[in-house]
Protein backbone atom coordinates (compact mmCIF):
# COMPACT_ATOMS: atom_id res chain seq x y z
CA UNK A 1 0.00 0.00 0.00
CA UNK A 2 2.77 2.46 0.88
CA UNK A 3 4.30 1.99 -2.58
CA UNK A 4 1.03 3.26 -4.09
CA UNK A 5 0.55 6.14 -1.66
CA UNK A 6 4.10 7.53 -1.75
CA UNK A 7 4.28 8.27 -5.53
CA UNK A 8 0.89 9.97 -5.31
CA UNK A 9 2.07 12.19 -2.44
CA UNK A 10 5.23 13.10 -4.36
CA UNK A 11 3.22 13.99 -7.45
CA UNK A 12 0.83 16.24 -5.53
CA UNK A 13 3.66 18.16 -3.84
CA UNK A 14 5.80 18.52 -6.97
CA UNK A 15 2.78 19.78 -8.90
CA UNK A 16 2.96 22.90 -6.74
CA UNK A 17 -0.82 23.19 -6.42
CA UNK A 18 -2.68 25.59 -4.17
CA UNK A 19 -3.31 22.89 -1.55
CA UNK A 20 0.40 22.18 -1.08
CA UNK A 21 1.20 25.89 -0.85
CA UNK A 22 -1.47 26.51 1.78
CA UNK A 23 -0.21 23.62 3.86
CA UNK A 24 3.40 24.93 3.79
CA UNK A 25 4.82 21.53 2.79
CA UNK A 26 8.52 21.04 2.00
CA UNK A 27 9.89 18.05 0.12
CA UNK A 28 13.30 16.95 1.36
CA UNK A 29 15.59 14.02 0.76
CA UNK A 30 18.96 12.39 1.16
CA UNK A 31 20.77 10.38 -1.50
CA UNK A 32 24.09 8.72 -0.69
CA UNK A 33 25.59 5.99 -2.84
CA UNK A 34 29.01 4.44 -2.30
CA UNK A 35 31.32 1.84 -3.77
CA UNK A 36 32.76 -0.19 -0.89
CA UNK A 37 35.52 -2.78 -0.94
CA UNK A 38 35.83 -4.87 2.25
CA UNK A 39 38.71 -7.19 3.14
CA UNK A 40 38.05 -9.43 6.16
CA UNK A 41 40.72 -11.54 7.88
CA UNK A 42 39.37 -15.08 8.09
CA UNK A 43 36.19 -13.97 6.39
CA UNK A 44 35.45 -12.87 2.84
CA UNK A 45 36.25 -10.04 0.47
CA UNK A 46 33.41 -8.10 -1.09
CA UNK A 47 32.80 -5.29 -3.56
CA UNK A 48 29.42 -3.62 -3.18
CA UNK A 49 27.44 -0.61 -4.29
CA UNK A 50 25.46 0.65 -1.29
CA UNK A 51 22.69 3.17 -0.78
CA UNK A 52 23.29 4.63 2.67
CA UNK A 53 20.02 5.60 4.39
CA UNK A 54 18.65 7.12 1.18
CA UNK A 55 15.31 8.76 1.91
CA UNK A 56 12.60 11.14 0.79
CA UNK A 57 10.18 12.96 3.06
CA UNK A 58 7.72 15.74 3.67
CA UNK A 59 7.67 18.29 6.47
CA UNK A 60 5.68 21.38 7.18
CA UNK A 61 3.85 23.60 9.61
CA UNK A 62 0.67 25.58 10.09
CA UNK A 63 0.50 28.90 11.93
CA UNK A 64 -2.13 28.59 14.67
CA UNK A 65 -1.72 32.14 15.95
CA UNK A 66 -0.30 33.56 19.18
CA UNK A 67 3.15 32.17 18.34
CA UNK A 68 1.90 28.57 18.16
CA UNK A 69 2.46 26.26 15.17
CA UNK A 70 1.41 22.74 14.26
CA UNK A 71 4.42 20.87 12.85
CA UNK A 72 4.84 17.49 11.17
CA UNK A 73 7.35 15.27 9.41
CA UNK A 74 7.04 11.99 7.50
CA UNK A 75 10.25 10.43 6.18
CA UNK A 76 10.63 7.25 4.10
CA UNK A 77 13.81 5.23 3.49
CA UNK A 78 14.57 3.22 0.36
CA UNK A 79 17.46 1.57 -1.48
CA UNK A 80 18.07 2.91 -4.98
CA UNK A 81 20.84 0.39 -5.69
CA UNK A 82 18.47 -2.58 -5.32
CA UNK A 83 15.04 -3.31 -6.73
CA UNK A 84 12.13 -2.94 -4.33
CA UNK A 85 10.00 -6.04 -5.06
CA UNK A 86 9.74 -8.45 -2.16
CA UNK A 87 12.16 -11.36 -2.21
CA UNK A 88 10.79 -14.79 -1.44
CA UNK A 89 12.58 -16.69 1.31
CA UNK A 90 12.45 -20.48 1.56
CA UNK A 91 13.04 -22.92 4.38
CA UNK A 92 13.21 -26.69 4.53
CA UNK A 93 10.00 -28.36 5.66
CA UNK A 94 9.09 -31.97 6.35
CA UNK A 95 6.47 -33.22 3.90
CA UNK A 96 4.88 -36.68 3.89
CA UNK A 97 5.13 -38.23 0.45
CA UNK A 98 3.82 -41.63 -0.67
CA UNK A 99 6.67 -43.46 -2.42
CA UNK A 100 6.14 -46.72 -4.33
CA UNK A 101 8.31 -49.73 -3.44
CA UNK A 102 8.30 -53.15 -5.07
CA UNK A 103 9.03 -55.96 -2.63
CA UNK A 104 7.21 -59.24 -2.85
CA UNK A 105 3.51 -58.43 -2.91
CA UNK A 106 4.11 -54.98 -4.53
CA UNK A 107 3.00 -52.88 -1.51
CA UNK A 108 3.27 -49.09 -1.14
CA UNK A 109 4.94 -47.38 1.80
CA UNK A 110 5.02 -43.78 3.03
CA UNK A 111 8.19 -41.81 3.72
CA UNK A 112 9.10 -38.26 4.78
CA UNK A 113 11.28 -36.04 2.63
CA UNK A 114 12.55 -32.48 3.08
CA UNK A 115 11.35 -29.99 0.50
CA UNK A 116 11.92 -26.21 0.24
CA UNK A 117 8.76 -24.28 1.06
CA UNK A 118 8.20 -20.51 0.77
CA UNK A 119 7.13 -19.27 4.21
CA UNK A 120 7.43 -15.47 4.00
CA UNK A 121 9.23 -12.67 2.20
CA UNK A 122 12.29 -10.49 2.74
CA UNK A 123 11.45 -6.77 2.67
CA UNK A 124 15.04 -5.55 3.13
CA UNK A 125 14.97 -3.44 -0.06
CA UNK A 126 11.39 -2.19 0.30
CA UNK A 127 10.33 1.30 1.39
CA UNK A 128 10.49 1.66 5.19
CA UNK A 129 9.78 4.46 7.63
CA UNK A 130 12.16 6.84 9.40
CA UNK A 131 11.18 9.67 11.77
CA UNK A 132 7.44 10.29 11.43
CA UNK A 133 5.79 12.62 13.90
CA UNK A 134 3.26 15.37 14.62
CA UNK A 135 3.62 18.12 17.18
CA UNK A 136 3.38 21.70 18.40
CA UNK A 137 6.02 24.44 18.46
CA UNK A 138 6.05 27.76 20.24
CA UNK A 139 7.88 29.89 22.78
CA UNK A 140 8.00 26.82 25.03
CA UNK A 141 10.03 24.85 22.47
CA UNK A 142 8.76 21.78 20.61
CA UNK A 143 6.60 18.86 21.72
CA UNK A 144 6.39 16.02 19.19
CA UNK A 145 4.91 12.53 19.24
CA UNK A 146 5.19 9.49 16.97
CA UNK A 147 8.33 7.65 15.84
CA UNK A 148 11.28 9.92 16.56
CA UNK A 149 15.03 9.91 17.25
CA UNK A 150 16.16 9.89 20.87
CA UNK A 151 18.19 12.72 22.39
CA UNK A 152 21.05 10.22 22.75
CA UNK A 153 21.11 9.55 19.00
CA UNK A 154 20.64 13.17 17.93
CA UNK A 155 23.68 14.42 19.83
CA UNK A 156 25.90 11.70 18.37
CA UNK A 157 24.91 12.77 14.85
CA UNK A 158 25.89 16.39 15.55
CA UNK A 159 29.61 15.60 15.80
CA UNK A 160 29.98 13.06 12.98
CA UNK A 161 31.25 14.76 9.78
CA UNK A 162 30.45 11.56 7.83
CA UNK A 163 26.93 11.02 9.21
CA UNK A 164 24.65 8.99 6.91
CA UNK A 165 27.47 7.76 4.69
CA UNK A 166 28.95 4.27 4.35
CA UNK A 167 31.64 5.16 6.91
CA UNK A 168 29.54 6.95 9.54
CA UNK A 169 30.71 6.59 13.14
CA UNK A 170 27.73 4.50 14.27
CA UNK A 171 28.25 2.09 11.37
CA UNK A 172 31.87 1.15 12.04
CA UNK A 173 31.90 1.00 15.84
CA UNK A 174 33.08 4.52 16.74
CA UNK A 175 29.64 5.05 18.29
CA UNK A 176 27.48 2.39 19.92
CA UNK A 177 24.39 1.00 18.21
CA UNK A 178 22.25 2.96 20.67
CA UNK A 179 22.58 5.49 17.83
CA UNK A 180 20.68 3.34 15.33
CA UNK A 181 17.87 0.82 15.00
CA UNK A 182 14.20 1.36 15.81
CA UNK A 183 11.86 0.05 18.49
CA UNK A 184 10.71 0.47 22.08
CA UNK A 185 13.79 -0.83 23.88
CA UNK A 186 16.27 2.05 23.86
CA UNK A 187 17.01 2.05 20.13
CA UNK A 188 18.10 5.21 18.35
CA UNK A 189 14.71 5.73 16.70
CA UNK A 190 12.01 5.25 19.33
CA UNK A 191 8.46 4.18 18.53
CA UNK A 192 5.31 5.30 20.44
CA UNK A 193 7.35 8.19 21.80
CA UNK A 194 6.95 11.77 23.02
CA UNK A 195 9.91 14.13 22.56
CA UNK A 196 10.36 17.59 24.08
CA UNK A 197 13.04 20.10 22.99
CA UNK A 198 13.40 23.34 24.90
CA UNK A 199 14.16 26.71 23.32
CA UNK A 200 17.73 27.93 23.54
CA UNK A 201 18.60 29.84 26.70
CA UNK A 202 21.83 31.66 25.80
CA UNK A 203 23.07 28.51 24.04
CA UNK A 204 21.72 25.97 26.56
CA UNK A 205 19.07 23.51 25.37
CA UNK A 206 17.39 20.59 27.15
CA UNK A 207 15.56 17.63 25.69
CA UNK A 208 13.81 14.43 26.70
CA UNK A 209 11.99 11.46 25.18
CA UNK A 210 9.47 9.13 26.78
CA UNK A 211 8.24 5.90 25.19
CA UNK A 212 4.83 4.55 26.15
CA UNK A 213 4.43 1.11 27.66
CA UNK A 214 2.81 -1.04 24.97
CA UNK A 215 2.11 -4.63 24.05
CA UNK A 216 4.29 -5.41 21.04
CA UNK A 217 2.72 -8.83 20.50
CA UNK A 218 5.55 -10.69 22.20
CA UNK A 219 5.82 -9.07 25.62
CA UNK A 220 4.76 -5.94 27.42
CA UNK A 221 7.49 -3.31 27.18
CA UNK A 222 8.40 -0.93 29.99
CA UNK A 223 8.75 2.81 29.42
CA UNK A 224 12.19 3.75 28.04
CA UNK A 225 13.20 7.40 28.29
CA UNK A 226 16.19 9.60 27.55
CA UNK A 227 17.25 13.06 28.72
CA UNK A 228 20.02 15.29 27.51
CA UNK A 229 21.50 18.76 27.59
CA UNK A 230 23.65 20.66 25.13
CA UNK A 231 25.45 23.98 25.27
CA UNK A 232 26.62 25.74 22.14
CA UNK A 233 28.47 29.04 22.14
CA UNK A 234 30.29 30.07 18.99
CA UNK A 235 32.80 27.35 18.07
CA UNK A 236 32.15 25.35 21.25
CA UNK A 237 29.60 22.51 21.64
CA UNK A 238 29.23 20.11 24.57
CA UNK A 239 26.46 17.67 25.46
CA UNK A 240 25.57 15.08 28.10
CA UNK A 241 22.96 12.32 27.79
CA UNK A 242 21.26 9.57 29.78
CA UNK A 243 19.13 6.76 28.38
CA UNK A 244 17.40 3.74 29.92
CA UNK A 245 15.00 1.04 28.71
CA UNK A 246 13.48 0.92 32.23
CA UNK A 247 13.83 -2.86 32.52
CA UNK A 248 15.12 -2.69 36.13
CA UNK A 249 18.67 -3.46 37.16
CA UNK A 250 21.49 -2.86 34.66
CA UNK A 251 19.52 -1.02 31.97
CA UNK A 252 21.17 2.37 31.43
CA UNK A 253 23.87 4.21 29.50
CA UNK A 254 25.52 7.63 29.87
CA UNK A 255 27.31 9.81 27.35
CA UNK A 256 29.48 12.93 27.31
CA UNK A 257 30.73 14.53 24.12
CA UNK A 258 31.41 17.68 22.20
CA UNK A 259 33.15 19.54 19.42
CA UNK A 260 35.41 22.57 19.12
CA UNK A 261 36.07 24.54 15.92
CA UNK A 262 39.37 26.37 15.74
CA UNK A 263 39.81 28.16 12.46
CA UNK A 264 40.20 25.59 9.71
CA UNK A 265 40.42 22.77 12.29
CA UNK A 266 37.73 20.93 14.25
CA UNK A 267 38.20 18.55 17.18
CA UNK A 268 35.52 16.19 18.45
CA UNK A 269 35.06 13.40 20.96
CA UNK A 270 32.50 11.24 22.70
CA UNK A 271 32.60 8.81 25.64
CA UNK A 272 29.81 6.32 26.38
CA UNK A 273 29.59 4.48 29.71
CA UNK A 274 27.45 1.37 30.02
CA UNK A 275 25.26 0.38 32.94
CA UNK A 276 23.79 -2.62 31.15
CA UNK A 277 21.96 -1.14 28.15
CA UNK A 278 24.86 -1.08 25.69
CA UNK A 279 25.80 -4.68 26.53
CA UNK A 280 22.20 -5.89 26.57
CA UNK A 281 21.59 -4.58 23.04
CA UNK A 282 25.03 -5.51 21.72
CA UNK A 283 25.31 -1.76 21.62
CA UNK A 284 29.06 -1.52 21.11
CA UNK A 285 29.09 -4.81 19.19
CA UNK A 286 31.12 -6.46 21.95
CA UNK A 287 29.63 -9.47 23.73
CA UNK A 288 27.81 -8.20 26.82
CA UNK A 289 28.86 -9.03 30.38
CA UNK A 290 26.03 -7.11 32.10
CA UNK A 291 27.61 -3.68 32.60
CA UNK A 292 30.92 -1.84 32.62
CA UNK A 293 31.29 -1.66 28.85
CA UNK A 294 32.35 1.59 27.26
CA UNK A 295 32.82 3.08 23.80
CA UNK A 296 34.84 6.19 23.03
CA UNK A 297 36.02 8.11 19.99
CA UNK A 298 38.21 11.08 19.11
CA UNK A 299 38.43 12.87 15.79
CA UNK A 300 39.99 15.84 14.05
CA UNK A 301 39.32 17.49 10.71
CA UNK A 302 40.90 20.20 8.61
CA UNK A 303 39.01 22.26 6.02
CA UNK A 304 40.73 23.88 3.05
CA UNK A 305 38.16 25.70 0.96
CA UNK A 306 35.55 23.15 -0.04
CA UNK A 307 37.79 20.20 0.84
CA UNK A 308 38.02 18.42 4.20
CA UNK A 309 40.39 15.78 5.60
CA UNK A 310 39.29 13.78 8.66
CA UNK A 311 40.90 11.27 11.01
CA UNK A 312 38.95 9.35 13.65
CA UNK A 313 40.00 6.79 16.25
CA UNK A 314 38.03 4.85 18.84
CA UNK A 315 37.87 1.81 21.11
CA UNK A 316 35.21 -0.29 22.80
CA UNK A 317 35.30 -3.03 25.43
CA UNK A 318 32.74 -5.15 27.25
CA UNK A 319 33.94 -4.51 30.81
CA UNK A 320 35.46 -7.95 31.23
CA UNK A 321 38.98 -8.65 32.46
CA UNK A 322 41.79 -11.07 31.72
CA UNK A 323 40.84 -13.90 29.40
CA UNK A 324 37.21 -12.76 29.57
CA UNK A 325 37.93 -9.31 28.12
CA UNK A 326 36.75 -8.48 24.64
CA UNK A 327 37.53 -5.28 22.76
CA UNK A 328 38.20 -3.71 19.41
CA UNK A 329 39.90 -0.63 17.97
CA UNK A 330 38.74 1.47 15.01
CA UNK A 331 40.44 4.13 12.93
CA UNK A 332 39.56 5.88 9.70
CA UNK A 333 41.20 8.38 7.34
CA UNK A 334 38.76 10.13 5.02
CA UNK A 335 38.55 13.11 2.69
CA UNK A 336 35.58 14.94 1.18
CA UNK A 337 34.89 17.73 -1.29
CA UNK A 338 31.74 19.88 -1.40
CA UNK A 339 30.72 20.95 -4.89
CA UNK A 340 27.91 22.90 -3.21
CA UNK A 341 25.97 22.97 0.07
CA UNK A 342 23.97 20.00 -1.21
CA UNK A 343 26.44 17.84 -3.16
CA UNK A 344 29.54 16.17 -1.76
CA UNK A 345 31.95 13.40 -2.74
CA UNK A 346 34.03 11.47 -0.22
CA UNK A 347 36.49 8.62 0.00
CA UNK A 348 38.97 6.93 2.28
CA UNK A 349 39.91 3.95 4.39
CA UNK A 350 38.73 2.53 7.71
CA UNK A 351 39.97 -0.40 9.76
CA UNK A 352 38.44 -2.34 12.66
CA UNK A 353 40.90 -4.42 14.69
CA UNK A 354 39.20 -7.13 16.74
CA UNK A 355 41.52 -8.28 19.51
CA UNK A 356 39.66 -11.38 20.69
CA UNK A 357 37.21 -14.05 19.63
CA UNK A 358 34.24 -12.51 21.46
CA UNK A 359 33.60 -9.67 19.02
CA UNK A 360 30.91 -9.32 16.39
CA UNK A 361 31.69 -5.84 15.10
CA UNK A 362 34.09 -7.61 12.69
CA UNK A 363 31.54 -9.75 10.92
CA UNK A 364 34.10 -11.92 9.13
CA UNK A 365 36.54 -12.48 12.00
CA UNK A 366 34.42 -12.63 15.13
CA UNK A 367 35.58 -16.13 16.00
CA UNK A 368 39.29 -15.63 15.36
CA UNK A 369 40.11 -11.98 15.93
CA UNK A 370 41.71 -9.97 13.14
CA UNK A 371 40.86 -6.98 11.00
CA UNK A 372 38.10 -5.67 8.78
CA UNK A 373 39.51 -3.23 6.20
CA UNK A 374 37.15 -1.04 4.18
CA UNK A 375 37.90 1.22 1.22
CA UNK A 376 35.02 3.53 0.26
CA UNK A 377 34.23 6.06 -2.46
CA UNK A 378 30.86 7.79 -2.32
CA UNK A 379 28.69 10.70 -3.37
CA UNK A 380 25.97 12.47 -1.34
CA UNK A 381 23.24 14.84 -2.46
CA UNK A 382 20.65 16.47 -0.21
CA UNK A 383 17.55 18.32 -1.33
Amino acid sequence: MIKKILPTMIGVVLAGGMTAAAADITVFGHLDTSLDYTDQDGGFDAQNMNCNTCSIGFKGSEDLGNGLKAIFKVDFQFDMTERNPQKARTVDANVNVVTPTFPTGATLTSTTVVLPVVVNTDNSSSITDRDQWLGLAGNFGQLRFGTISTIYKSHGAMIDPLYRTSVQARGIGLQSTLHKGAGEDGQGRAEDTFRYDSPSWNGLKLGATYTMQTDNGIRNTNSPFSVGAEYKNGPFLVFADYITNDQDGDDKAYKLGGKYDWGMFSFLGQYEVDDGLISARGGNQVGGKGDGADTWMLGASAKMGNAMAYFGYGQADDGGSGSFASEYKVWQLMASYNFSKRTMVYGGFSEIDCDSSDNNVCSGVKYNGGEDDKLSLGMKHKF
